[in-house]
């Protein structure tokens, strides 16, 4: 399925959910949460980076018949509060008349995540997790984690989170021991935000507010999962819609073109080593080196310090080409499928595994022959150096004009 094609199908179906009376629901009990200024938001973030919905210690109890579980460590932010004082009123005629006015102070609050609670069920939009199998699961999350430009690491999370991108640390956390489905969803979700929101990123282009970058993150995990066969509708139309509350289309369609680009850029990088995957299988060995004749051409590559080491030869075993990759981490296996696929060589005829040191030995001897032939070439032979010789007049042969005496 093409992605244009799969995010049409994300836009319909999210269509319809904004639709719903479930919608409305969850909408109505969003409307309950504060929003918080910048800098609240701010403050939110450096202490509970995972925190999702927060409120204060009564309004949990208030406004969502929750309460604050024992021991939990809330968040400080800054909050405004008016108060009523007295002022000097210039347009008494009473000299020294005082009149009260209200004027805005700040102080410290704290406030809890949904996490820090227990209580009634706030309502959702779609699954709290995704279950299931994933066919090729693992080649799956390898190729992810090859594509990725910044580390992964998966380890347990406090909270709800199932994943994060680190801006300052620069990588993705995953929850580990997920469901197979939620671990590839959520691995691609934390990909595009690496890819869409890193400082590098926001540097190329405008910043966005959170919402935006939710919205775009799992709508590109959405695209690409369901490219790759899995379908995560239930749990992605439902964190999409609960970020777009009270805006509904407007950041999907303003980031559909950015969405569209991601999802084919890390579908293009899977695929491709998704293939080199595949293909290194023909070239699969447990020797630090390795030989192979592939179409009219061969090819030798062998393990370095730094990495591998690779020549290819012609059909008459001159060297054509060669190299060295520096990755040391990647099998053999993986480097020999890479060089064949980037040198072009000619698989159709099939692939056929040789003695590394014999192609050496051979490919010796032709150099030593074509080097000693290239000598030969230049050295005059033996008839030529006479012929040189005698073609030159003595300066003892008689000249038809000489005298005898």
């Amino acid at each position: 399925m093409e992605v244009k094609e799969i995010t049409e199908k994300l836009e319909e179906g999210l269509r319809d959910l904004f639709n719903s009376e479930k919608y409305k629901t969850y909408l109505t009990t969003m409307s309950k949460f504060h929003n918080y200024s910048f800098n609240n938001t701010l403050l939110i973030a450096m202490q509970r980076p995972d925190a999702s919905l927060v409120a204060g210690y009564g309004a949990w109890q208030k406004n969502f018949d929750r309460h604050v579980k024992k021991g939990a460590k809330g968040i400080k932010i800054i909050s405004p509060v008016k108060i009523k004082v007295e002022v000097d009123d210039d347009k008494a005629e009473k000299e020294g008349a005082k009149k009260t006015v209200e004027v805005t102070k700040f102080k410290v609050s704290t406030v809890f995540d949904v996490s820090d609670t227990e209580g009634k069920e706030l309502p959702s939009l779609g699954v709290n997790q995704l279950s299931g199998q994933v066919e090729k699961f693992h080649q799956l999350t390898k190729a992810l984690e090859k594509i990725s430009k910044v580390p992964i690491e998966y380890r347990d999370i406090q909270g709800e989170a199932k994943g994060f991108y680190s801006n300052r640390d620069n990588k993705i956390v995953v929850q580990k021991n997920m469901t197979q489905v939620q671990t590839l969803k959520t691995l691609t979700h934390e990909l595009a935000h690496s890819m869409l929101h890193s400082k590098v990123a926001e540097n190329e282009g405008a910043n966005k507010d959170r919402r935006t970058k939710e919205v775009e993150a799992e709508s590109v995990a959405f695209t690409v999962c369901q490219h790759f066969g899995v379908d995560t509708s239930d749990y992605s139309f439902g964190y999409i819609a609960g970020w777009s509350s009270g805006k509904e289309m407007e950041e999907l369609k303003s980031s559909m073109q950015i969405i569209r680009r991601t999802a084919n850029e890390i579908i293009n990088g899977v695929t491709t080593e998704l293939l080199k995957e595949e293909n290194a299988k023909e070239f699969e060995t447990s020797n630090d080196e390795v030989a192979f004749k592939i179409g009219n051409e061969y090819l030798s590559v062998q393990t370095t310090d730094e990495g591998y080491d690779y020549t290819i030869y012609d059909e008459n075993l001159r060297v054509k080409d060669g190299g060295v990759i520096d990755r040391p981490n990647d099998s053999i296996a993986i480097v020999t499928a890479e060089i064949v696929a980037s040198e072009m060589m000619d698989t159709s005829s099939g692939v056929k595994k040789i003695d590394f040191d014999k192609l050496q030995e051979d490919a010796a001897y032709k150099a030593a022959y074509d080097i000693e032939n290239m000598v030969a070439d230049k050295k005059p032979s033996v008839l030529e150096q006479l012929k040189d010789k005698f073609s030159v007049k003595s300066h003892f042969e008689k000249r038809p004009d000489d005298v005898s005496l």
